[in-house]
């Protein structure tokens, strides 16, 4: 990378160039971007800004390339700094070649459910797969540019025993998929059997290893157990060893996790991990909540970056009851965005808390359009601000002459 662009880089992040090096160089930070793209590369890790994602992918029941590409330009209106392309349904080669031909920012994938859908279309199931057939599908995605991909290496064949105690199983479709590979097959995970061929791949085409969870908790009873715990541990050697590779990693986490224990579960990763970034699914940190996740999960994503985590993927209120529509997209997003919005404030990262100083002086001087032009969503709060117009001139409906605001301003100013 040249030094004009790691500067650019560092000044967006509230850093020194010579500092984000070092980050880079440390593993502490990742820069997303495929060599096949070009699009500007995204840090994520210690120090910068906390990032979100957006999923979106077709399922079986439901497959429809411009929706998907709907929900690709609606999650990136609303803020989302990356894309991930989970579909399994339809022309998949087709779908994540045109998300990606569309995205401005960088897209990730989970390859293994590209290999299941082509081994049954040779109708084959995903046990029956060959460890070549597992990493041409990956060379694939590589291939077409996919920046970072979802790649389930911790989940070994002494996980069997840790999860049959769990109330709530395996969650993860990449980790129970590796399960039934390993049961089938009585050997070895070939993701982390082979490491050192992923290794390479992933070097040579400049993509980063976002090293999944496949056994997170999917129920807050099973919240840092002994399966958790221990694919993060294994997680932690295989950090050290694509370091030592040239190869950037980073690290999925829980899952649901009630709020007393999110603070261990990010020291742990931190501490386990050497500071590779950490990218966490919420966490959710209740599961009674279907139809509203993406406030369970906005709660402890805010809960998760304020104690270190790096990089949160966003939930949908659909989360757990079906595909999410383009609405449910742009509600994840904005949900996930206040959360790490909050995260950067309490971090005190650079500049972040001078949004909210701008806005809050839009709105002490009554400037509604600067105060709804500043806000996260501007076009839902100038939809809500216009549905009854208040009848005393400067205020809302909320208070209308009784607005403290402008009561403020005529008594002390």
């Amino acid at each position: 990378m040249n030094k004009s662009t790691l500067a650019a880089i560092a000044r967006e992040e509230g850093l020194k160039p010579n500092e984000l090096r070092r980050l880079v160089e440390s593993g502490r930070v990742v820069l997303l971007q495929n060599r096949k793209r070009k699009i500007k590369p995204l840090a994520i890790g210690e120090k910068t800004r906390v990032k979100v994602n957006a999923n979106i992918g077709t399922s079986p029941d439901r497959v429809d390339l411009e929706t998907e590409l709907e929900k690709l330009r609606v999650a990136i209106t609303a803020g989302a700094d990356t894309i991930m392309d989970l579909s399994v349904g339809g022309d998949v080669d087709e779908i994540r070649r045109e998300i990606i031909r569309n995205a401005p920012v960088p897209v990730g994938t989970v390859p293994i459910y590209q290999v299941a859908i082509t081994a049954r279309q040779h109708r084959r199931s995903f046990p029956e797969v060959t460890v070549k057939d597992i990493f041409q599908g990956i060379e694939k995605h590589l291939a077409d540019g996919v920046d970072f991909i979802t790649v389930h290496c911790g989940v070994t064949r002494k996980s069997f025993s840790t999860v049959r105690r769990r109330l709530g199983g395996v969650v993860s479709r990449g980790g129970v998929m590796m399960m039934e590979w390993m049961k089938f097959n009585n050997r070895e995970n070939p993701l982390y059997e082979h490491y050192d061929e992923l290794l390479a791949m992933a070097k040579e085409y400049h993509a980063t290893l976002s090293l999944g969870d496949g056994l997170r908790p999917g129920a807050i009873a099973d919240a840092t157990d002994e399966a958790q715990i221990s694919e993060l541990l294994t997680i932690g050697e295989l950090v050290q060893r694509a370091r030592a590779a040239g190869v950037q990693a980073m690290v999925e986490g829980p899952g649901h996790i009630p709020i007393d224990q999110i603070e261990a579960n990010i020291l742990l990763e931190k501490t386990v991990c050497d500071g590779a970034p950490f990218y966490v699914l919420g966490p959710l940190v209740t599961d009674i909540a279907c139809g509203y996740d993406h406030i369970t999960a906005a709660i402890g994503g805010a809960l998760a970056a304020y104690y270190g985590a790096d990089f949160l993927c966003y939930v949908t209120p659909s989360e757990h009851l079906g595909l999410p529509d383009v609405e449910d997209v742009r509600e994840g997003v904005i949900a996930s965005r206040i959360a790490a919005h909050a995260a950067d404030v309490a971090r005190h990262h650079p500049g972040a808390i001078d949004w909210d100083n701008k806005l809050s002086r839009f709105r002490a001087r009554l400037q509604w359009g600067k105060m709804i032009a500043h806000s996260l969503d501007p076009e839902r709060a100038k939809a809500v601000f216009a549905i009854q117009p208040s009848r005393t001139e400067g205020a809302c409906t909320m208070c209308g002459e009784f607005c403290a605001v402008k009561k403020t301003k005529e008594t002390l100013l």
